[in-house]
């Protein structure tokens, strides 16, 4: 288990900046060595997690994001307006994340940015606001889920985290149908190849929320079955897949460089 992740310091960003007037309303951006260079680069967007709520921020995945920057990618950490902040939970904090990627794109040339490649990607309560934006931005070349909150209602069932999913509704599923439908994968189409990874050990999301949605992408529907593909990882936890001192988050580094390189 690699839980104390979140204690680790911070890797420093090369430049902090903000696409709002809020102060959670900013990014970290990491550039390669080779942009010195005026070689264009891919960028990954990376949304944090911490079941939406204040008191985690975007800290704990600055680790993830520096070693993929080692290895020649822009990334982009973002952090935004959660539950407990004016205006968090659903939709602010879904603004935020749609502005910050705005900006990203509008301001790719002067940071020697691909934007014909761009993968978003997003850690636990990250990977639903992760898959939310795809849904919404298509050109992205993929979008990634680690251990990603997947299905609200599920969250909502297993009173994931005392309820976080109620604090970042405004309510039950049920109460707030439309914000609900809003912002549940389960009920999005999302037409750009998703790839989702979750640890067989996570005691925070079980594996089966990537699971029971991959099988519900993959069933014939209404609408076009979806890309998508799910990796376990055997005895894997939650933080894991974030902390570039493990196997499995190793695995990680490798699958974002083949989706850019």
């Amino acid at each position: 288990m690699s839980d104390d992740i979140l204690t680790l310091p911070s890797p420093t960003a090369d430049r902090r900046i903000k696409y709002g007037s809020d102060p959670n309303q900013f990014l970290d951006l990491r550039l390669p060595m080779a942009i010195g260079s005026k070689r264009v680069s891919p960028l990954v967007i990376n949304i944090h997690g911490g079941f939406w709520r204040a008191r985690y921020d975007l800290a704990h995945a600055a680790h993830l994001c520096f070693a993929l920057t080692k290895r020649g990618i822009v990334t982009a950490n973002l952090e935004y307006r959660r539950v407990g902040n004016p205006g968090g939970g659903w939709p602010g904090t879904f603004a935020d994340i749609c502005s910050a990627y705005e900006l990203l794109v509008a301001h790719a040339e002067p940071h020697n940015i691909d934007a014909g490649r761009i993968v978003i990607m997003g850690h636990s309560a990250g990977g639903q606001l992760a898959l939310c934006l795809a849904a919404r931005e298509p050109r992205v070349s993929a979008v990634i889920s680690l251990a990603g909150v997947l299905d609200l209602r599920r969250a909502y069932d297993l009173h994931l985290s005392n309820d976080a999913v109620v604090e970042f509704l405004g309510g039950p599923p049920n109460e707030v149908p439309k914000l609900y439908r809003e912002a549940d994968p389960m009920q999005l189409s999302v037409d750009v190849p998703q790839f989702l990874f979750h640890g067989s050990a996570d005691d925070e999301v079980p594996r089966d929320f990537s699971r029971d949605y991959v099988a519900a992408k993959k069933k014939p529907s209404g609408l076009t079955k979806e890309n998508v593909q799910l990796v376990e990882i055997a005895g894997t936890g939650h933080y894991d897949l974030i902390d570039p001192r493990t196997a499995a988050c190793r695995r990680v580094e490798e699958a974002v460089l083949r989706l850019l390189h």
